[in-house]
Parts: structure tokens; C-alpha cells; sequence
């Protein structure tokens, strides 16, 4: 899936047009310069086309000056990384230095740049806003992304030059290793690969272009995606945490099934969440894998359990997942990984009988029916699962608009008790019958 980076010095309305173009209010948006922490990145789709989006505001730390390296770094990261780049500016303050400089950066790469002149929301601004033509940009758009006029044009534009994602199809399993910098993604492949296929240093990130790799011993057959190679030596980033997540979101897109590498001594973060949460949204089988096990000191009888007790904890309202707790470097449980791999590859696949699973699932309703809405009775007839890649059931009922979640909870769970789709996101929708 191609990415469309947000780029622009702090406090020009970066979060609020992403917000707009991923239908959410995921950033925290605030008038103070720089209140974006969260990493930002979300899915979007405009004139049928999907693509990520990333709101590089989110990765800039300390805010107690302008933070112009930071920036940089932001932007240099989004010039290698993203396919589009929507440069924003702020008609009220004109043009600045910070936003020349970034210009200056912009004008050297050969991906298309759209400049988003922002706050354009009355007449006087509409003249103010002819200064931008100077930076040189011919894709310049004046947009208001409080009230969202002018975004349409801009997206119209923007996707003009977005790739169409179409899942591959494939015979064999495609399973992506991804994680944080460090937390042993090439050990882990070199491990089970039996060689050095990527370059392994103490440094964090020295990995870098998404590699792929046929995998097919001890009866277990797959492509293993691997978010590795070699980074350019001038462009070791400072941060790593918006480059690593970029990879993440490619290898993502590529697979049946994610393993989620942790390290053990540092448990589960805020990042490893925000990876866990885009596979979620993907529908992607997920294994999660605590690497480094055999440097966790102290272990007591209960320490396995504990962890992952409190990692299951980290990850819910998803917590039907298989944990493996391993350590690359003694080479311990690394098949385990790959058999929990292997296992939500097939109930990500799993196709239930339509007779069994109405069976299942009538039994289910009659034990505990849907809560009335408003004195109306609410009842479901039948259920199917669809013919997709990954577990989605539709339960044709008299009144779906009435389905409260709690009860798509209960159905989801009874669908998990009846038949094993652990590691696996499962879908149900309502239909009208």
C-alpha cells in the first residue's frame, strides 16, 4: 500500500488534515505547537483507491524550541519512504525559514510534492495565500483543513499518483517478522534460515529494505517477510521509531500472519501496540514472540505466566492470541514461533460449514438472544461466513441498525469457543434479511 506523508513545521494543521483524511479524531490536536506525540499513521481511500497516511508531526519530540533538525529528519525520512508528500503551510504566519528550508529539501527529490497552503478560509486569505506560489510548487492547493474546503481538490490530485493495492494471491503461507529496532528480527530469520542473510549489528535499525525469503524445512513451507537490508550509510536516522514503523506497515500490507517480536526486557511499548493495532485493523494473523527470554533474570516459578498474563493484559480487548516466549540467541523455542505461525495461517483460513456453524450459533442465540431494542424484538435468522481471506460473518437479522456491541462481543466469542480462530481478528456484520 503506497504512503502519503504529512510534512510542515509544527502548528500549521498537520493532525487536523489527517484526522479529515482518515475519518477519525486520532491526533490530539491543540492550539500549543507540537502536542503531536502519538506516532500517526492510519488508513484512507479516495476515488477507490486505499493508501496509509502519516502525520510526521507525531514523531517529533521535545518541544521547547522549533526543533528544526527533527524536522529534518522527518522530512528526509518521508522523501525516502512515502510515495506522495503533502507539504503543509500556514497562510497567517507567510512564509517562513523553517518552511524555505524544508522547500529547499523538497524541490531535490523527484516524488511528487503537493503544497497545502492552509487557514485559507475568506477572501482576504485567498490573496495572502499567491505569496506560496514563490516556493516553487506547481501542484499548490489552498485548503481550510478545519472546515475541509479544498481537500477534495487535493485528494483528487493526490491519487492521481497512488497504485491501486491488490492483495497477491498466493499458494503459500506470507509471514512478516516485525518489531522494534533491536528486538532481533534479523537474528530471528538468520536463525531460522540457517545463514547470514542480513547484516547483524549492535546498532539499532541497520536493517532496511523489505526482504523476502522462501522458507520450506522440517515440513513447514512459507515466505518469510522480513523488514531488512541495509540502511544508506548517510542516512542512519535518529528515528528510528517513524522508520521502523513505515517497514512495519509495508511488510504488514504483504502478509497472511504478522510475528510481532518483543523484547523481553523492555515488554511490551507504546510502538509495539501501534504495530499490533495496524495488523488488527488488517486482518492479519498475529503471533506475538518475546525475544530475548534467556537475559530476563530471576525467573520464579510464575514468571512466564505473569508476563504473559500482563502482555495479554497490553494487547486486549484482543486477547485470544498465542504468546511463545524465546531467545534467538540460545535458540530456544524458535520452531515454537514458527508452529504458532503455521497454526494461525490455518485458522486464519478456516472455512466452517454453513449447517455446523448455524448449528453452533443457533444454540448460542437461544441461550442468551439479542437485547430488545425499544420493546422491539431483535432476531437473527442465520449466519454465514464470507468468502474472503480472513474470518467475516454475516448475521442476517430483522433490525441490524439495533445490534448492540455488547452482543457482537458475545457472538465473537462464542464463534472462538465453537472453533479455533486464535491469533486471528475475526469480522461480523449485520445485515438486514
Amino acid at each position: 500500500m503506497d504512503i502519503i506523508a504529512i510534512v510542515g513545521r509544527p502548528n500549521v494543521g498537520k493532525s487536523t488534515l489527517y484526522n479529515r483524511l482518515i475519518g477519525e479524531k486520532q491526533s490530539i490536536v491543540d492550539d500549543q505547537s507540537g502536542v503531536t506525540r502519538d506516532r500517526q499513521y492510519g488508513q484512507s481511500h479516495w476515488n477507490g483507491k486505499e493508501f496509509a497516511v502519516v502525520d510526521t508531526g507525531g514523531f517529533v519530540r521535545n518541544s521547547e524550541d522549533v526543533f528544526e533538525a527533527a524536522i529534518r529528519d522527518q522530512v528526509e525520512i518521508a522523501i525516502d519512504e512515502a510515495k506522495v508528500i503533502i507539504f503543509m503551510v500556514d497562510v497567517s504566519t507567510g512564509v517562513t525559514d523553517l518552511d524555505q528550508q524544508i522547500a529547499r529539501m523538497l524541490r531535490k527529490t523527484n516524488k511528487p510534492v503537493f503544497l497545502a497552503v492552509n487557514k485559507v478560509d475568506n477572501q482576504t486569505r485567498q490573496l495572502e495565500a499567491a505569496e506560496f506560489w514563490s516556493m516553487g510548487f506547481t501542484e499548490t492547493h489552498n485548503l481550510s483543513s478545519v472546515t475541509g474546503s479544498g481537500t477534495g481538490d487535493l485528494l483528487d490530485a493526490v491519487v492521481e499518483h497512488i497504485t491501486n493495492f491488490v492483495e497477491e494471491e498466493s499458494t503459500i503461507p506470507q509471514i512478516a517478522i516485525v518489531g522494534q529496532p533491536n528486538a532481533g528480527k534479523s537474528s530471528f530469520i538468520n536463525a531460522l534460515l540457517g545463514e547470514e542473510r542480513n547484516i547483524v549489528t549492535e546498532i539499532a535499525g541497520t536493517t532496511r529494505d523489505s526482504i523476502n525469503s522462501y522458507y520450506n524445512k522440517f515440513g513447514h513451507e512459507f515466505n518469510l517477510i522480513d523488514t531488512a537490508g541495509i540502511r544508506k550509510k548517510a542516512k542512519v536516522y535518529e528515528n528510528l521509531e517513524f522508520y521502523s514503523v513505515m517497514r512495519a506497515i509495508r511488510a504488514i500490507e504483504k502478509s497472511d500472519v504478522v510475528v510481532l517480536l518483543i523484547d523481553a526486557a523492555d515488554g511490551v511499548e507504546s510502538q509495539d501496540l501501534a504495530i499490533f493495532r495496524i495488523a488488527q485493523k488488517r486482518n492479519k494473523g498475529i503471533v506475538i514472540a518475546v525475544n530475548k527470554w534467556d537475559l530476563v533474570l530471576d525467573k520464579e516459578t510464575n514468571t512466564t505466566r505473569d508476563v504473559e498474563i500482563k502482555t495479554r493484559e497490553r494487547f486486549a480487548p484482543f486477547t485470544d492470541l498465542p504468546i511463545i516466549f524465546m531467545s534467538v540467541l540460545e535458540k530456544q523455542r524458535i520452531m515454537k514461533t514458527v508452529e504458532a505461525a503455521m497454526k494461525t495461517y490455518e485458522n486464519r483460513t478456516r472455512r466452517i460449514p454453513t449447517s455446523k456453524l448455524n448449528d453452533v450459533m443457533q444454540a448460542a442465540m437461544a441461550r442468551y438472544a439479542p437485547p430488545n431494542h425499544r420493546g422491539r424484538e431483535i432476531s437473527i435468522k442465520y449466519v454465514v461466513q464470507l468468502p474472503i481471506a480472513y474470518p467475516a460473518f454475516a448475521f442476517y437479522c430483522n433490525h441490524p441498525q439495533h445490534m448492540k456491541d455488547s452482543y457482537k462481543h458475545y457472538l465473537e466469542n462464542q464463534l472462538r469457543e465453537n472453533f479455533d480462530f486464535t491469533g486471528v481478528p475475526i469480522s461480523i456484520f449485520f445485515r438486514k434479511k
